[in-house]
């Protein structure tokens, strides 16, 4: 299968000042043969479906490092709670009632909407697994899937049951697009004895770990009081961070946690907004990129968010660091973009395959339409991107070289419903609504 993407502006994401106008990206059999000037298109292209124009913008899929998809269904349900409040009174009492159905049509919905909104992966950590792996092949997204484990649970063991049995079935599945990880909850969650079958189980495998740590003051306090450490040098001392460990939020991090990060390789998901939301504190971006850790962006759940818009990410991500450090030169427009697309490709253990436009990588690419108010006149395209688009900008989404939105339009997945399915599920979920509730 061919496919060309001509006469646009290529964003590759290979350094700041590798911008192509006028370009074209070439697509055979899902992989990128070809990128530069529309002028130089290599030969055997003629019969291609053609994409593009003067005023699309070419990038990479953006990559979601940290979510759980299936939380659509507990959008806008607890909000404006602390982080341990919302989960313990709100949140795990529904999880609690979740069945496979809930979780498939909740993950559609997640997919319809980071799809439409030019999100092509994503790393999710969840329950009901195998029916999550379902909902991302059928759709064509990218995924990196992990079975959440709390060791301090009743079915701890049964869990790591689960995720050998998973990860077995679903590794390298759909294509390649779906990769596997193992995905203990957190430090306060999970003791150093059942990390440690963890860590047993990631080598049997061959696989990363996904978890949660130091997302918030109380969990940082409670693990110094229990352990007499940090969260970070608890992990390292268990020897988790030996292994390749995708680490979501690390909000609140000494000097000493992040050179014992970047020493071990350790890579990092931010999600700003949820951390904002759940008053959870601000991550030390700059310092960690500065100290050569690969940050990738999250959005978390939508339970926490209120959606899984990466655009909107980016955008919070930046400013964020700017209003943290009083500096207006942190985190540029570039450096935000790198972060939602080959920092989260990296994060992930995926940055050999997507996260650019370069030739020999999978094509997941998308097309922005610049041809919008809010996005005139174009004086600084990256800066667009990450300070003015808007998820309803994405024209064009393609994954492995699949087209899976075109014109805004999402192929693969019948949204209408989805979303009457997931209305059932919420409904189910939460017994009689709220007085302000539309179920």
């Amino acid at each position: 299968m061919k496919l060309l993407i001509k006469g646009v502006t290529v964003i590759p994401v290979t350094g700041a000042d590798k911008l192509i106008r006028d370009g074209a990206v070439a697509v055979r059999d899902g992989e990128i043969v070809y990128v530069g000037p529309s002028s130089g298109v290599p030969g055997g292209f003629d019969g291609a479906e053609v994409y593009g124009g003067a005023d699309m913008v070419a990038l990479p899929g953006f990559v979601n490092a940290h979510t759980h998809a299936a939380m659509t269904l507990f959008r806008s349900y607890a909000d404006d709670l602390p982080l341990m409040k919302w989960l313990e009174e709100s949140i795990w009492p529904l999880e609690a009632k979740l069945s496979g159905e809930d979780v498939y049509w909740g993950t559609l919905l997640a997919c319809a909407e980071m799809l439409s909104g030019g999100t092509t992966t994503f790393a999710d950590m969840y329950f009901f697994m195998d029916r999550v792996a379902q909902a991302v092949e059928e759709c064509g997204i990218r995924a990196s899937l992990s079975r959440g484990l709390i060791g301090i649970a009743p079915g701890a063991q049964a869990a790591l049951a689960e995720s050998r049995e998973f990860i077995r079935e679903w590794h390298g599945k759909a294509g390649g697009r779906i990769t596997c990880m193992l995905g203990p909850h957190a430090p306060y969650t999970c003791p150093p004895d059942y990390l440690k079958q963890v860590i047993s189980l990631a080598e049997e495998l061959g696989v990363s770990v996904h978890i949660h740590v130091a997302e918030t003051r109380q969990e940082t306090d409670a693990i110094q009081k229990q352990y007499g450490c940090s969260p970070v040098f608890l992990l390292a001392d268990t020897g988790l961070l030996d292994l390749p460990v995708l680490a979501a939020h690390c909000v609140h991090l000494s000097v000493a946690d992040i050179e014992i990060l970047a020493r071990k390789g350790t890579t990092v998901a931010h999600s700003p907004e949820s951390n904002m939301k759940l008053a959870s504190g601000i991550a030390p971006v700059t310092r960690l990129l500065g100290a050569g850790v690969a940050v990738g962006l999250g959005t978390d759940g939508a339970a926490s968010n209120n959606n899984l818009d990466m655009l909107e990410e980016m955008r919070s991500a930046a400013l964020l660091q700017k209003v943290a450090s009083g500096d207006p030169e942190a985190l540029p427009a570039y450096a935000a973009l790198e972060m939602a697309t080959i920092g989260g490709a990296r994060a992930l253990g995926l940055g050999d395959k997507i996260g650019t436009i370069e030739v020999g990588k999978r094509a997941d690419i998308i097309l922005l339409n610049l041809r919008k108010p809010h996005l005139y006149p174009p004086h600084d395209v990256v800066a667009h991107v990450v300070y003015a688009a808007q998820a309803q900008d994405v024209d064009t989404v393609i994954v492995d070289g699949n087209v899976l939105v075109e014109a805004g339009w999402l192929r693969t997945v019948d949204t209408e419903a989805v979303m009457d399915n997931a209305r059932r599920c919420a409904r189910r979920l939460v017994g009689k609504p709220k007085e302000r509730s539309l179920l």
